[in-house]
């Protein structure tokens, strides 16, 4: 590895740094340990022609200009408005809570600034400061709401009660008191033509860019590179010296039917004796296609063990300690940056990913000008 700039994962973060070098004139060598590249994004077309998001569905949804500039470049987005159901205790509603859910769940033809005076009274005012996940929702919505839309659903994901769960989890609630059911308010919201693995397969293909797919590196392996940009779980290039860290994962349960199951993307199931969070349907989210054929998943949350894909950093106390002794080992290193969803380990949208990687870029960029030390972190993964 001797005089190479090396980056391990060919996901979005690992992608959009190597071809930001490319374009500088800097080659590299990109390594997944999958056989595709995109990572968790990544998407395929099932034998019956509907486009399927293997690891679960992605809506590209963005408020800045450069980063949807950036994914145009390299490939067709398609305008898609996000819209998600529930279904509690028997009946669909639409989510976010709106001021449709709130008419039908109570039963009234309430205005929005009659709801929003309907909620407040509804909510705990006896509780101060919120301290844990239900806290935060019965301080704001109360506990009818709480109890229909949030409680099982938040239990069935994260495994343990919302008692035991941070308020910030909940740090903005997402009640609306007017009929706007879209589930993102970003300016761009799109899904790609083509799919996601064609657009990470075109921001790879440059000359100076070499990708191994289907090849695992371990951090030995990489000593002498001129620099290794990490976007594996950072534990991980530890060698999980300070413990594993945390992770939900996913299980999906795929099936096919004819015509369409259940005329939406995403109906979630908010009630705990429900086994599954969710269900999608991967028709609708390419609505300009036409199938006669569906391609569904139930969802499963659970634990992430050894050898799962990890899907959602837990980051509750025992892990952001581990994080915190991670992030000074890391912070010790010369050489390597850690970057992207696993190496910071925090949740990251796609559109974040993307932006903090041409951040990722442009810095180690302008330390190869200057001479000055590249940092282990480019964004504070403890912030």
């Amino acid at each position: 590895m001797s005089g190479s700039v090396v980056i391990v994962g060919a996901g979005f973060s690992g992608a959009v740094v190597a071809r930001q070098l490319a374009e500088a004139g800097i080659s590299s060598t990109v390594f997944d340990g999958r056989s595709h590249v995109a990572g968790n994004a990544h998407t395929e077309r099932h034998s019956n022609g509907v486009m399927v998001h293997a690891y679960g569905p992605h809506i590209f949804h963005t408020q800045w200009d450069h980063v949807w500039q950036y994914i145009t470049r390299f490939g067709e987005m398609k305008p898609y408005n996000h819209r998600v159901k529930a279904t509690s205790a028997g009946r669909v509603y639409s989510l976010p809570v709106n001021l449709l859910t709130i008419n039908q769940f109570f039963g009234t033809t309430l205005s929005p600034k009659e709801a929003e005076a309907f909620i407040t009274e509804r909510a705990d005012r006896t509780i101060d400061v919120p301290v844990s996940f239900e806290d935060q929702a019965l301080k704001f919505v109360g506990r009818e709401l709480y109890e229909a839309f949030f409680k099982g659903y938040t239990q069935k994901q994260w495994g343990v009660s919302p008692t035991e769960l941070p308020a910030s989890i909940l740090a903005r609630l997402p009640v609306r008191f007017n009929y706007e059911d879209s589930y993102f308010n970003h300016p761009y919201q799109a899904i790609p033509a083509h799919g996601y693995t064609a657009i990470v397969e075109a921001i790879l293909d440059h000359p100076l860019i070499t990708v191994s797919l289907s090849t695992v590196k371990n951090p030995t392996e990489l000593q002498g590179a001129d620099h290794v940009f990490w976007s594996g779980p950072i534990d991980e290039w530890f060698g999980g010296a300070h413990g594993a860290l945390g992770y939900r994962t996913l299980d999906f349960e795929q099936s096919t039917v004819k015509g369409d199951f259940q005329g939406c993307p995403v109906m979630n199931y908010c009630d705990v004796d429900v086994p599954f969070t969710r269900i999608t349907e991967h028709k609708h989210f390419a609505p300009w296609e036409q199938h006669e054929g569906s391609v569904i998943f139930h969802e499963f949350s659970r634990l992430c063990e050894k050898g799962d894909i990890p899907y959602y950093p837990i980051r509750l106390v025992k892990e952001k300690e581990q994080l915190l002794r991670y992030v000074d080992a890391a912070r010790a290193l010369d050489g390597v940056t850690f970057l992207g969803r696993l190496g910071t380990y925090r949740y990251l949208d796609m559109d974040v990913t993307i932006k903090e990687a041409l951040d990722v870029a442009s810095t180690y960029l302008a330390s190869v000008k200057s001479g000055d030390a590249m940092p282990a972190f480019v964004v504070d993964p403890l912030g």
